[in-house]
């Protein structure tokens, strides 16, 4: 892996009296370099903006970072119309969307919304089959027939612009398994880490049926949501007695994250505040200024 395939991004506050800081905050990172911005999509809150309504209104105001809902509430955005918002935010902005994709996890407040609830197993069946779709839907061709358990359609027009990268927020092994079929990237649960048991127990699921489905399994990116703090001096220990990250230095920052990249596969990271929130100003400039440009310097050599 290349120092320019490693991801650093962000993730925000999308709270309808938000709107000002939010957009201030990413056309700072998008200053910065930083790749790509991330937002919730929990449409069942009245408070939150809608995540690709405020992707959109980001994305047109910026000029070089992606944006991302990490991840989207698929059961609540049926698959051929999430193709169609996807495919146009894609030609609006040149490409810089990623298609975050989560199978449905607070099924109580989705159905909430009128959706009919699904099983997991049927959520899940429904989960892959809309990332197929939406990628059906994508770069042209002709016109696309699908008829799957979840989703039909008959004779649609595929986009005529490149599908856009999947991440999957994937948890369970049924869901973890279609990400290695179809996906592009996944994004594992909880914020776990690389030395997460998470993660030793839930990678090789995925690497297992990208390989059965001819697939290489390195195509598929582990992209790290990641808390923690950034202290001006290093601290005695970088993580806590359970083994969690709570921060650092830059140095110990740059120190494990490129420890991630080279010894764990680690192909990107999301910063949350430590409390999951999003960083204050000072600290998303010390991880776009000096962090990511320290990892991505160790990498390159």
């Amino acid at each position: 892996m290349s120092a320019q395939d490693v991801v650093f991004g962000f993730g925000a506050h999308s709270g309808i009296g938000e709107m000002p800081e939010l957009l201030r905050t990413i056309r700072q990172a998008d200053r910065d370099g930083l790749d790509v911005f991330s937002l919730s999509d929990h449409p069942y809150i009245g408070g939150r903006l809608d995540a690709y309504a405020a992707l959109g209104f980001v994305l047109g105001r910026t000029e070089r970072i992606a944006g991302l809902a990490n991840v989207t509430n698929l059961p609540t955005r049926p698959a051929p119309m999430l193709a169609r918002t996807v495919t146009s935010l894609a030609a609006l902005s040149e490409g810089r969307i990623v298609l975050g994709m989560g199978a449905g996890g607070l099924w109580d407040r989705i159905s909430d919304m009128g959706v009919p609830r699904l099983s997991p197993g049927d959520a899940v069946d429904a989960f892959e089959e809309a990332i197929v779709l939406v990628k059906l839907l994508s770069g042209g061709g002709p016109p696309v027939t699908f008829r799957g358990r979840h989703y039909r359609v008959e004779r649609i027009e595929p986009a005529p612009v490149a599908a856009p990268a999947v991440w999957t927020g994937s948890v369970g092994p049924k869901s973890l398994a279609a990400t290695g079929r179809v996906a592009d990237g996944w994004i594992p649960g909880h914020a776990a880490d690389w030395l997460s048991e998470r993660y030793r127990t839930s990678r090789p699921i995925i690497d297992e049926a990208a390989a059965a489905a001819g697939r290489d399994p390195r195509e598929i990116r582990t992209v790290f949501n990641f808390p923690g703090r950034i202290t001006d001096r290093p601290l005695p220990a970088t993580r806590d007695r359970d083994g969690r990250w709570i921060g650092g230095s830059v140095g110990q920052w740059a120190e494990e994250l490129t420890g991630a990249v080279l010894e764990h596969g680690a192909s990107g990271f999301t910063l949350f505040a430590a409390d999951h929130g999003m960083p204050d100003p000072v600290t998303l400039g010390r991880w776009a200024g000096e962090i990511a440009p320290a990892v991505r310097e160790a990498v390159a050599k």
